[in-house]
């Protein structure tokens, strides 16, 4: 068949689909080089190990670019991220049966101080010292996930209640006895 002899519907077809699937990574180019450093700082915050966070991070924007097409608009793009990026967190945590804290595996031998310093991309950790630092998320482990979330996405995302609400998808008010509740813990636990 010659290519003149081809109907204009059909040759459009696949012109537009081509189209449409370069838009489509585009367009997730530009997100994931916008929440990168989002992504992979929220999986660091819970994981506490680079290589599962990087892990987490491209599972993340795997779930990203094929349920792209299904996002809805409702809410915020980076609130949705941060979701997803939340329950993958949370799942790997699950999945790896670390026992109570996820943080006391840590050894000298598996991060340096260095180390942890240069990929724990947060102003957080270059005001406070290593061992301060892991002392208080070895406490913030230790909270129930939903206290822990608000904790992290408030103080280490430096997020409004009213964002961690919509990323959590419950009210403000749920967000600040949440969060009231886990002060309460850690000094507690202090």
């Amino acid at each position: 068949m010659n290519y003149l002899e081809l109907r204009p519907d059909e040759h459009c077809v696949d012109i537009n689909k081509m189209i449409n699937h370069c838009i489509d990574l585009l367009t997730f180019e530009e997100i994931y080089r916008q929440h990168i450093d989002l992504v992979y700082n929220m999986a660091l915050h819970y994981v506490r190990n680079v290589e599962e966070a990087e892990e987490i991070t491209q599972d993340v924007f795997v779930k990203v670019y094929f349920n792209l097409s299904k996002y809805r608009f409702e809410a915020d793009l980076k609130t949705w991220i941060y979701r997803i990026t939340i329950n993958a967190s949370l799942d790997s945590i699950r999945k790896s049966k670390r026992g109570r804290s996820i943080f006391i595996s840590w050894s000298e031998d598996e991060v340096s101080e260095k180390s942890l310093i240069s990929d724990f991309k947060n102003p957080l950790s270059e005001l406070v010292n290593q061992e301060a630092l892991n002392g208080l998320l070895n406490k913030i482990d230790q909270l129930p996930n939903n206290q822990k979330s608000v904790v992290l996405l408030m103080k280490m995302e430096f997020l409004t209640q009213k964002e961690v609400a919509k990323i959590l998808e419950i009210s403000e008010k749920a967000v600040e006895s949440l969060f009231q509740r886990a002060k309460e813990n850690l000094k507690k636990m202090i």
